[in-house]
């Protein structure tokens, strides 16, 4: 079936007990076991619950994984990941990635005895040069986080399985609507579901999907054992989400494809991140990898931020994104700020700095309260 279709049935049967065509939530911690040793598939919901694995099964067919696993939020799924890995191993990763990830790197895994090397994934020879030989893993975003650069994730993928290592992709921010790591050859993808695949701002949660039995006995083990998972309410939420995913993703990109346009010709405006953009350096790549080019734009201004800001009405200053509202936010005060200031400085999160997540609104309407936010500007 075509990507389309795939969003709104799979994963999904009608329930068996009653016939419902919308997957019921199976709100409870416990099944009664049908005999000494005997159940119906299900005993503890931190272990499997129906209406999570519903969930689960869709998002393993819609990235063309073996198995999916949702969790309890972006970062519960993504520190059940490092637990793959044991002190004294080394992670390389892209530097302008996501602050909770960096926090999380940096700030928690260290004390475990893992170490990271952090530089941007663009260059072969960069990614050889970095491996050591306790190196274990690749950690990807692409687009990044909040600089939409693209990685180009067959060649990454190439030097990975030369050295057998683990390669780990974000796909956040393309959904698997616009982007499918694993057909590229990449072993795991990881998922905020808060995102695009929830779609609404209003739950939080995560996902892993694995691409061999292996991987997914691990993830299985780690959830249950760490008690990361998904609770069946948020997991049956991410489900309505997901059967509206393809109308929005398109008109996402189509609004930030117009919105990126428009900043990019206005005096106030430095410079413009958004791969759909010819002048971006990544559009080749992103071109031939991806389905379409996502819902962020990022932009430095000349202007003075808070001013900025302030006068914005449609945009709302908030942190996250993929929602039906359009969102604003600073990365160097907002989603960046456990980022040390000379690191954010140096992979190019600077002060002037502002990042888009462009909604579902008319986009005359978005045009308007930007232009009207840059021209109120200080400068």
């Amino acid at each position: 079936m075509k990507f389309d279709t795939e969003s709104i049935h799979a994963g999904r049967e009608p329930d068996p007990a009653t016939g419902a065509l919308a997957t019921p939530i199976y709100q409870t911690s416990t099944f009664v076991f049908e005999d000494v040793g005997k159940t119906k598939g299900y005993d503890y919901s931190r272990t499997s619950n129906p209406t999570r694995k519903v969930l689960e099964d869709a998002l393993a067919r819609l990235e063309g994984g073996n198995r999916g696993f949702a969790f309890s939020s972006g970062m519960a799924a993504e520190t059940t990941i490092m637990h793959l890995l044991k002190a004294g191993d080394h992670v390389i990763s892209g530097d302008d990635i996501y602050g909770g990830t960096y926090r999380l790197f940096t700030n928690i895994m260290t004390k475990f005895g893992q170490e990271f090397t952090f530089l941007r994934l663009s260059d072969r020879e960069r990614i050889e040069n970095a491996i050591k030989p306790n190196t274990r893993m690749i950690w990807i975003e692409t687009p990044s986080n909040p600089l939409l650069n693209i990685m180009d994730l067959e060649m990454v993928v190439e030097v990975a399985k030369e050295h057998d290592l683990l390669t780990v992709a974000d796909n956040t921010f393309s959904s698997p609507y616009f982007l499918r790591p694993i057909e590229y050859g990449v072993d795991l993808v990881v998922h905020s579901t808060t995102k695009y695949l929830n779609g609404h701002c209003d739950i939080i949660g995560g996902a892993v999907i694995t691409t061999t039995d292996d991987l997914a006995e691990e993830i299985q083990f780690l959830l249950n054992g760490m008690g990361t998972c998904a609770s069946p309410f948020d997991c049956w939420l991410v489900l309505r989400g997901i059967k509206t995913l393809p109308v929005r993703m398109e008109r996402h990109e189509k609004n930030a494809t117009a919105i990126a346009e428009y900043l990019n010709e206005h005096p106030k405006v430095d410079e413009v991140f958004y791969p759909g953009l010819l002048s971006h350096p990544g559009h080749g790549i992103a071109k031939r990898q991806m389905r379409g080019f996502g819902g962020v734009v990022s932009f430095r201004i000349n202007s003075d931020v808070t001013s900025f800001l302030r006068e914005l009405e449609i945009f709302s200053l908030a942190e996250s994104l993929g929602g039906a509202d359009s969102l604003v936010e600073h990365p160097a005060t907002m989603s960046h700020a456990s980022m040390p200031e000379d690191v954010r400085r140096s992979v190019g999160i600077t002060d002037n700095l502002i990042r888009l997540s462009v909604g579902l609104e008319d986009v005359d309407d978005l045009i308007e309260d930007l232009d009207r936010g840059l021209r109120n500007a200080n400068v």
